[in-house]
């Protein structure tokens, strides 16, 4: 589905959110920070999470974000959070956090609150981690303010640092004949920055896989090909199957025929509910202040995801993460 046309931030915003990138991404983690990840059957990991945004066809501003936890290795759904949201941030290519990510932050501290023993041990984001124009994509950014290990998983390559989708690209992925077969992704700055992943032995369409937070490239990619049922994640793949179901669902209630789901993750972005847990009615977001990891977080309707100031203690009426 076409992106639809919209205005840019004014510069200074776009200038924030630079330097918010540029700040963040050095409290990234790269390696294995985990028992689990480094054993070779994952042995020790219960819990993994998926999150997504889908939104509502020919409406880039209403969308429906989602956080999933599946059991791991059965991968059966413990836990869905979907919650209906109005999207006023604009889309800007290498900046997607600022436009969905307090929408996914608030689903985890939902969780955190609500169910903490099901928090997910680690979270596999539909984006880019370390793949990024400036390194720091959307599975960099939530790992970051979560603190959670998080996974980027692309399905198209982001063409940064001098890779291409080439004729070259493309040998190599005639290349992957199985599924777990992967091969890596160095841009020309001689960094890898991810890999490209053969998900399934029936997918001939790879996966690009990179670091979000506190998990190594190697871990990343082994445990993705674990998750996968078919191409896709299952526990992203299950967060956009609920998300779906819920967006029909709301128009129903409302008594209007369900729209469909867009899908292009590009173009918007999307997805899924708690069992048990309805979903809310989308209400426009306003402007309120969030303690993350020790900085002050503005989450602002226009310029989506601002940090204002590091902080020592929570300020009166900011929201908090327990335990931060």
């Amino acid at each position: 589905m076409a992106r639809k046309a919209a205005e840019k931030p004014p510069e200074e915003i776009m200038l924030d959110w630079k330097r918010e990138q540029a700040s963040l991404k050095a409290r990234v983690v790269d390696r294995d920070t985990e028992a689990w990840q480094r054993d070779p059957a994952f042995s020790g990991l219960q819990r993994v999470g998926g999150v997504d945004v889908s939104f509502v066809k020919d409406d880039s501003g209403s969308a429906c974000a989602s956080l999933v936890v599946l059991s791991y290795p059965e991968l059966e759904v413990l836990y869905e959070d979907c919650r209906m949201v109005t999207l006023t941030a604009p889309y800007v290519s290498g900046f997607l956090a600022f436009r969905e990510l307090p929408f996914l932050v608030d689903a985890v501290q939902r969780l955190r609150q609500r169910e903490p023993h099901l928090m997910p041990q680690v979270l596999f984001v539909d984006g880019n981690g370390v793949l990024h124009h400036r390194g720091f994509g959307v599975a960099c950014h939530l790992g970051v303010l979560t603190d959670l290990p998080c996974i980027g998983v692309a399905k198209k390559l982001l063409q940064v640092d001098g890779l291409e989708n080439n004729a070259l690209h493309k040998e190599k992925i005639q290349l992957l004949k199985a599924g777990g077969d992967s091969f890596p992704l160095m841009g020309g700055s001689g960094t890898v920055l991810g890999r490209a992943l053969r998900s399934h032995d029936h997918s001939t369409k790879p996966l690009y896989v990179s670091v979000g937070h506190k998990i190594s490239l190697e871990a990343a990619v082994r445990l993705t090909h674990s998750c996968c049922k078919f191409r896709i994640p299952e526990p992203v793949r299950q967060a956009d199957i609920r998300s779906r179901d819920s967006i029909r669902r709301t128009w129903e209630v409302q008594g209007t025929p369900g729209p469909q789901a867009g899908r292009s993750k590009e173009a918007q972005r999307p997805k899924a509910c708690p069992q048990g847990v309805s979903e809310e009615p989308a209400v426009p977001l306003l402007p309120r202040v969030c303690v993350l990891r020790g900085s002050e977080h503005l989450f602002d309707p226009v310029g989506g995801l601002r940090v204002r100031s590091h902080v020592e203690s929570v300020p009166a009426g900011a929201q908090s993460f327990p335990g931060e």
